[in-house]
């Protein structure tokens, strides 16, 4: 089994603990410590995990909520089995299949 890590993205409770309920009212907040990203761009961040995060992003939206990383991320372990290559449930060879190769008629 292959271990599969999870985690929780919690801005926009965090958000709101200091009154901003609206995507928008983050971007003021955002553009005073140099980090420029657009309405859009904002909304996604707060309403859905990001996937890649830069430093300086994480480090700003800390200090506007005035909490650590772990407060804004939950990291978690999804224990879900993912099938390796070539096997099937916990070791089992897979059944040996035999290809038939045939040759198009009139060769």
């Amino acid at each position: 089994m292959i271990r599969k890590m999870g985690y929780a993205w919690h801005l926009r409770q965090l958000m709101a603990t200091q009154d901003m309920f609206q995507t928008s009212d983050l971007i003021p907040h955002l553009e005073e410590r140099g980090i420029h990203l657009s309405r859009e761009q904002v909304y996604r961040l707060v309403t859905q995990p990001p996937q890649r995060l830069s430093m300086d992003t994480l480090a700003a939206l800390c200090d506007i909520l005035g909490c650590q990383p772990g407060d804004l991320i939950t990291v978690s372990v999804v224990n879900r089995e993912v099938a390796k290559t070539g096997t099937t449930k916990r070791g089992e060879q897979p059944a040996v299949r035999r290809t038939t190769i045939r040759r198009p008629k009139g060769l």
